[in-house]
């Protein structure tokens, strides 16, 4: 078990989402950034679709009332079990009754902690992520807080020094182009690429909200709702974007200025509010070519490991 003595800005247990549900309205949930986890996951020899502990901002707390391995990935949130720091990128022994503590956040938003065998709780819709809205996965179906317990199988076994350099961050994010095209100007479009927007306050796991200090995108679109999808990006009519995330809803009646590529889409998980970020849009060619550069990273860290566990 792993025991909550402080859970932050915000702490929650996820997986890769849930997929084929959103038919029914259950928005996809888990990790925003989905390769920090599996890189976790994959130095502990883990299923890449294990359970983690998301941790936002930091100012965090852990207890472990076992002994187990973890890998820590993500923005640096000055960490140390006991007195002895640690830091993202790394496995680490864990004996019983250590403390696992975080600072502050540097030059990003989050960390993913992964343990050996992965977290034990039950799955829903066949995942583990928390989906806070619907109040279901995880251990509560909510965020976690003090006092809480995680299940976790304890590992007494020695476990090597393993280490993984994340993918590296981009400040300009790439769309394909909306199916709005028609209803949004050009000059719509291109003012929302030549703008640098700023991450609000108001941002959080279901979208980030993005704002300019001069902003002419307002408008008065009225649509019926329509299907999105995490990365999908909103327009609503004060001309303010939202970048809808892993837990957005599953449809909405703005229009779309279009649709983060899937391999830009982690960047978001370390912004956090008044980083900037502009946007550009690109063709299907160059998104399966910047996936392709993803995979192929996880693919060298796949052989690597293949010979250290």
């Amino acid at each position: 078990m792993i025991t909550v003595l402080k859970p932050g800005l915000l702490m929650t247990i996820q997986d890769k989402g849930r997929t084929g549900f959103r038919h029914l309205g259950v928005a996809q949930s888990g990790a925003i950034d989905s390769y920090a986890m599996t890189i976790a996951n994959r130095l502990l020899d883990n299923d890449d679709n294990d359970a983690v502990i998301e941790i936002t901002l930091g100012l965090a707390q852990l207890q472990f009332n076992c002994d187990t391995s973890i890998a820590l990935i993500g923005t640096d949130m000055q960490a140390k079990l006991d007195d002895t720091p640690i830091y993202p990128g790394w496995t680490y022994t864990v004996k019983q009754d250590q403390t696992l503590t975080f600072a502050t956040a540097r030059n990003g938003f989050r960390a993913y902690l992964a343990v050996k065998g992965g977290i034990n709780c039950e799955r829903v819709m066949n995942s583990r992520a928390t989906d806070l809205a619907a109040g279901f996965g995880g251990t509560t179906g909510a965020a976690l807080k003090e006092n809480d317990t995680i299940p976790i199988t304890p590992y007494s076994k020695s476990w090597p020094k393993l280490g993984a350099i994340s993918p590296p961050k981009r400040s300009l994010i790439r769309l394909h182009p909306s199916i709005h095209t028609q209803l949004l100007s050009q000059s719509t479009r291109d003012e929302f690429c030549a703008k640098s927007w700023q991450v609000t306050p108001q941002s959080n796991r279901m979208g980030v909200r993005l704002q300019a200090h001069t902003n002419q995108l307002a408008h008065s679109h009225s649509l019926p709702s329509l299907a999105v999808s995490p990365g999908s990006i909103q327009l609503p009519p004060n001309g303010e974007p939202i970048v809808l995330l892993n837990d957005g809803q599953t449809t909405g009646g703005y229009p779309l200025l279009g649709t983060v590529i899937s391999a830009d889409l982690y960047h978001f998980a370390q912004l956090k509010p008044g980083d900037s970020i502009n946007f550009c849009y690109a063709d299907l060619a160059t998104a399966n070519a910047a996936q392709a550069k993803l995979n192929a990273h996880l693919q060298q860290l796949a052989i690597a490991l293949k010979n250290k566990h």
